[in-house]
Order: C-alpha cells, then sequence, then structure tokens
C-alpha cells in the first residue's frame, strides 16, 4: 500500500506505563525510531504529529501503590513526570505528552466504549473468576498469587511466573492465595463485555495478510499466526477499582480493561492538542497513521485497535505498525522488577551531555527484526570508533584546518579535477537512498548511510592533503577546503534524525541556520567568504575507566539478584506446629519512636499493645526508618519474648520486619487498621 497519496503523518508512540522510569529498552524498542522519522518528515516540510502519553491504569500500578501506602494517582503523578522528563532530555520530539488519567481521556474513552456498546458490538458473558470474600473484591490475574505448576515458585502471579517465565492463568495455580489479603479465594460469577474479533477475522485477514504484505516480517509473521490460531473475544472490562468506570447502568465496580482505554488515549491525546480539527487526523482518508511499538504490542495495535476502530465505523485504520523486537542487556533480559536496566534519568547524571551518543547507539544495534544485545564495551567501541574517529574527527580537521589557513572563512572554490568530481558523485545520491530507508523504517541502515558521508568526507581530505598542499598552492588548498565543508554541512543535515544535539551544535560551528531536507545532497550550502562559527569537538573520547564504573553497577544488581535468588529458595529448619503456637504475636500502635543515643542502628518505641500501660520496645531498624516515620503506624510484635535489656533499656518483646538481599527492613503492618492488642492468627 505504499503507492498512496498522503497529505498528512499520524505518529503514535506505544504509552509506557506509569509505574516506573523509562529504560534504554524502551528508548531503542519504540521512542527512537518514532522521533527519527518526524524529524525527518518535517525537514522535509511535511504536515506530521507525534502523540504520546503515559498508561495509568492497570493492576501493577495499584499494585505498587498498595506496596508503597500511597494512591494510584500518586504513583502515576510521579512516574508520568519522570518518563516526560527523561523523554525531554532525550530530545523526542512529541507534540503532546499527556496521559489516560486526564478529564479528556476520561471522556473519550466512555464514548468510545458507550458507541460500541450501542452499535450491539459487544457480547455480555458471565463467567466465574476468584473473588476475595474477605476484601470484598474481584481478583485481577495479577491479584492472585500461588505456587507455580512448571517450576514450584510459590510466588507466582495469576497470568504469570516470573521465575520460569510460564504464561499462566489463575485457574492453575496451586493453593491461590489473594495479594491483599492472603486469603484463599473462592470462586464467583461476574459479569463482562467481550470484543468479538472472531466477528472481524475475514476483515483482519484481507486488510493484513492480503493488502499489507510490505509490513516488517516480523509484524506480518505474528499477525498470520493469530489469525492462523483463529481469534476469540476478549473482555475489555476488569472488576476493579483504578480506571474508568465502564458507562453502563449496573456496571457499578468495573472499570474498562486497560488495553481497550490505553489505545484510545492517542485518540484522547490528539483530542487534547487539537479541539478543533482533529478529526481531520483520524478521520480522512489522507491521514497516514503509523504505530512506533514493542513486539508485546503487535496483537493490541495490529489486531485488537483496528477492530475497535473498524466496529466504530468512523476512524482511519494504521497504514503500518513498524514495531521492534526487543533489546537486552549485557546477554541478559532487561527486567525491571530485577533492577536489570539502563534507566535514562540515571544514564544523564553518569554521562552527562552524552544523549546523542545512546542514541546513536541504540539505533546503530536497533532491534528492527530479531532482539539485539545492549553492551558498555559496545558502546564505548562505537563512539570512540565511528562518532569520535569518523565524524567528529572530519569535522574537526575540516573546521581546524579551515581556522588556520583562511582565518575561519569559506574559502573558494577554484577548478575542480577528477578527483574533486568523483568524490562529489559519491555523497550525490545520498538524499534518494537516506529516503528509501526512512520511508521504509529501516533506521538503522539509514544511519550507517548518514555516516558514509563522513567516511567518504575522511577520505577526500586523507587523499588530496591540503595541509600539505597548502605549502605551494592556496588555490587549491582552498577548493578542497570549501569542498569539505560542504560535505560538513550536509552532514549537519543528514544527521539531524538520529543525532540532533551534534547537528545543533554543527550548525553553530558552521555559522548558519537549519537548512531543510531538500538541501541534502548539495554543494552550495556555504557560500565563500562566510565566517565560520568557534570550532568544538562533536565528540569525546571514552576511558575505560567511565565504562568499567557502568560495567560494575550492573555486576553489583546481578549479585544482589542472585543472592535474593539464592535467599528466597530454601525455608529455615522446620519446627513442630506446638512451638510456633508458643508465640504470642500482636498488634500495636507505636505512640512514641526514638533513636536510642549513641547508637547507629536502634530505635526504642513506646506501643499502645491494648492494656493501657504502654510497652517498650528496642528495634535495629535505624538504618531503615526514621522516627517520626514510624508513629502512628500499627506494626506487630511478639508480645511474650522475655525481656532483654539493649543498651541499658528493658525490651519488652520483638518488632517484627522483613529483611531483603540488600539488608533493608520492612516493618510489617496489618493490612487495614485494628485493635491494639489484636492477635495475629
Amino acid at each position: 500500500m505504499g503507492n498512496k497519496h498522503f497529505k498528512r503523518t499520524l505518529i503514535t508512540t506505544a504509552l509506557p506505563y506509569a509505574n516506573g522510569p523509562v529504560h534504554i529498552g524502551h528508548l531503542a524498542g519504540v521512542y527512537i525510531p518514532a522521533d527519527i522519522y518526524a524529524r525527518y518528515l518535517r525537514l522535509k516540510g511535511e504536515d506530521v504529529l507525534m502523540i504520546g502519553g503515559s498508561d495509568e491504569h492497570g493492576v501493577p500500578i495499584t499494585l505498587r501503590a498498595k506496596k508503597e501506602g500511597v494512591t494510584p494517582q500518586d504513583i502515576v503523578d510521579r512516574y508520568h513526570c519522570i518518563i516526560k522528563k527523561s523523554f525531554e532530555d532525550f530530545g523526542i520530539t512529541f507534540d503532546i505528552y499527556s496521559r489516560t488519567s486526564s478529564e479528556t481521556h476520561r471522556r473519550v474513552a466512555s464514548d468510545f466504549f458507550r458507541k460500541l456498546y450501542d452499535k450491539g458490538e459487544f457480547v455480555e458473558k458471565t463467567s466465574e473468576q476468584y473473588y476475595d470474600a474477605e476484601a470484598g473484591q474481584f481478583l485481577a490475574d495479577r491479584y492472585i498469587m500461588g505456587v507455580c505448576p512448571h517450576c514450584g515458585n510459590e510466588n507466582a502471579y495469576g497470568d504469570q511466573c516470573e521465575a520460569c517465565g510460564a504464561s499462566l492463568s489463575p485457574t492453575e495455580l496451586k493453593n491461590p492465595r489473594s495479594a491483599i489479603s492472603g486469603s484463599r479465594p473462592v470462586m464467583r460469577e461476574t459479569t463482562h463485555w467481550y470484543l468479538p474479533l472472531d466477528r472481524y477475522e475475514a476483515f483482519l485477514r484481507k486488510w493484513i495478510l492480503e493488502e499489507h504484505t510490505e509490513w516488517k516480517s516480523n509484524v506480518y509473521g505474528q499477525c498470520k499466526s493469530w489469525l492462523d490460531m483463529g481469534l476469540q473475544p476478549r473482555a475489555v472490562s476488569r472488576d476493579l477499582d483504578w480506571g474508568i468506570p465502564v458507562p453502563v447502568e449496573g456496571a457499578e465496580g468495573k472499570v474498562l480493561y486497560v488495553w481497550f482505554d490505553a489505545p484510545v488515549g492517542y485518540i484522547s491525546n490528539t483530542i487534547e492538542l487539537r479541539p478543533d480539527d482533529w478529526e481531520k487526523w483520524w478521520k480522512e482518508a489522507d491521514t497516514k497513521l503509523v504505530h512506533f511499538i514493542g513486539k508485546d504490542n503487535i496483537v493490541f495495535h495490529c489486531i485488537v485497535f483496528p477492530t475497535m476502530l473498524r466496529a466504530e465505523g468512523s476512524f482511519i485504520l494504521p497504514e503500518n505498525v513498524p514495531a521492534n523486537e526487543f533489546l537486552n542487556l549485557e546477554g541478559d533480559k532487561i527486567s525491571t522488577s530485577r533492577n536489570w536496566a539502563v534507566w535514562l534519568h540515571e544514564y544523564l547524571e553518569d554521562m552527562p551531555g552524552k544523549e546523542d551518543v545512546l542514541r546513536y547507539v541504540l539505533t546503530a544495534n536497533a532491534p528492527e527484526t530479531k532482539d539485539n544485545d545492549f553492551t558498555w564495551k559496545d558502546f564505548q567501541t562505537r563512539n570512540n570508533n565511528e562518532l569520535v574517529a569518523v565524524f567528529g574527527n572530519f569535522v574537526n580537521r575540516v573546521m581546524v584546518l579551515t581556522e588556520k589557513y583562511f582565518k575561519g572563512r569559506v574559502p573558494v572554490c577554484g577548478k575542480l579535477d577528477g578527483y574533486d568530481m568523483d568524490t562529489l558523485k559519491e555523497f550525490v545520491n545520498v538524499k534518494d537512498e537516506l529516503e528509501r530507508l526512512l520511508d521504509t523504517y529501516h533506521f538503522r541502515d539509514a544511519q550507517k548511510e548518514a555516516m558514509n558521508l563522513a567516511r567518504i568526507g575522511n577520505k577526500y581530505l586523507a587523499d588530496t592533503e591540503p595541509w600539505k598542499v597548502a605549502k605551494t598552492d592556496m588555490e587549491r588548498t582552498g577548493t578542497i577546503l570549501h569542498l569539505s565543508l560542504q560535505i560538513t554541512a550536509n552532514l549537519a543535515v543528514a544527521f539531524e534524525p538520529f543525532l540532533p544535539f551534534s547537528s545543533e551544535k554543527l550548525y553553530k560551528m558552521l555559522n548558519i541556520n537549519h537548512l531543510k531536507w531538500d538541501k541534502l545532497g548539495s554543494v552550495d550550502l556555504l557560500e565563500s567568504g562566510r565566517q565560520l562559527g568557534k570550532a568544538e569537538l562533536l565528540f569525546e573520547k571514552l576511558e575505560d575507566g567511565t565504562i568499567e564504573k557502568q560495567v560494575q553497577k550492573l555486576l553489583v544488581t546481578r549479585e544482589v539478584n542472585e543472592t535474593v535468588r539464592k535467599k528466597a529458595i530454601p525455608a529455615g529448619a522446620t519446627v513442630a506446629y506446638e512451638d510456633f503456637t508458643k508465640l504470642d504475636i500482636r498488634v500495636g500502635t507505636v505512640l512514641e519512636c526514638t533513636k536510642v543515643p549513641q547508637t547507629d542502628k536502634l530505635l526504642q518505641f513506646k506501643i499502645d499493645d491494648g492494656l493501657g500501660s504502654g510497652r517498650t520496645i528496642v528495634s535495629g531498624i535505624a538504618n531503615s526508618y526514621s522516627p517520626e516515620e514510624l508513629v502512628g503506624k500499627q506494626v506487630c510484635f511478639i508480645a511474650n519474648l522475655a525481656p532483654r535489656k539493649l543498651k541499658g533499656i528493658d525490651s519488652q518483646g520483638m518488632i517484627l520486619s522483613a529483611e531483603d538481599a540488600n539488608g533493608d527492613l520492612s516493618v510489617i503492618v496489618p493490612q487495614k487498621e485494628v485493635a491494639p492488642g489484636s492477635e495475629v492468627k
């Protein structure tokens, strides 16, 4: 379908989940390719919008909020800001970066559901799902934990075991328990609405398998696999209290399933940006809609969301979905839960001013059709051997020689010889070649093609040796440097989509305004006599010590993960049930908490234990908590432990805490407030 004529291009990027910061895998898989494409189209003068935002609903956010003792809104507010700033810092040029907790999105998603509902597009089904009678709510898959049937991990989730990676359904778990109350859930009937993908299977087969054979092989192949297996209806609602309420009478306690809600965010964010003409971007056939995503989102953007749009009836469908595969880190899968990642905000703290180095390396290693690997050694090699030795070296030599022989002014171009003409022919077609690659989403090869310009320039300088020619023929020296400066200006244009910060620097050095894409390949970008700006190094060499620090940081993470894994497997020595029942564990409220003088770890508590007089307990948790954090909290403590003297204080019990592999302590607290003195059973 590549021969269509489009008046405008609407680019969307997968909405990052707002329960943590973004890492290099996100950048390589989605946001750098999308930004390269958007910048390229803008340089061509085309009408383009790039739409992004945070995905702020769903169970993982509620789990994190519960764990931290804050509201889901607190979580998404925090991470939305961190994510948005990371994208801004790396030059990702969103026209809008909004969020799915906005009022505009709530209204648009609700209206979208209601329109499909009113058209009779949904199937209503009643089924049995796990219910936590103690908490009084149905349990989403992530709220159910139990023993993995494959590997025996006792803390597998109802949708996946993070120990062995197996995909699960909640009913497969052995000894299921609620992540909310810890009680055993029961099966109870609940009603939900389903999008009948099977009704649209014939349409999807024709639209994808016949009309979009030009899609990337990894995308086309995954779509074909899904279609060949046969499509099934998918639920569009969930029993949760965090999300957009289902706008149907009698649907209290139900929200839109996050996969239904999130892609509508592309539409709502466009409406927020362009309230007066958003429809031309979403409903007119001469708009080209392109989704940039990772491979885990292919089914949603190629099958589910197009079905939603088709069912609604007035929206265009995506013209392309150039999904990337996954980026691994040092040979291991990136994992947020294991902290096995290079976080963007941390990278900029460690490598200030090196945004373009990361952009370059991630594009060079882009997982365009298969998973690829990021290593710090490769990062160093590409910086030193390509950015510094090829691109930076050429620009610096040209600028320094021009300053030395022509006081920083563009010299006059004299008569060209055969070698000059041959060199010009080598880059005259660079624009056509770059366009061919960028138009077909081959960003890795396109960047390589841009770097070839610098290689051509280096070879030209090495072969003509203007520093030697200057001893006898200044006119010829001027011609060589004039042509070299034209190549330099071409580099500023060619690299602007890929390395925007470096191109900006280069334009300042050349003392010219940004050039449009149609100037690429020209040899008259700098007129003779123009005074150039001050020469600066575009890139700097990365020393072994800098890289070693990053490697060591990852090695520490790996050691911590290994320690956690080892600590999590064995239980302690077994004890008789009768011995356990001797412990009197109770809940108390912290009335007072102070540091024990002349100690680092000890805190002195006064606990309301329900007996009226208050109980003193000394606990070694000062490295994990400040006293003021604990006042007013309820804690679990052993009430019948023999008193012992600590730093001269009689401690009448022990406060219970969990210790992780780093030695950080977390006090054990009841799920909801209970009367002081309540027994733990």
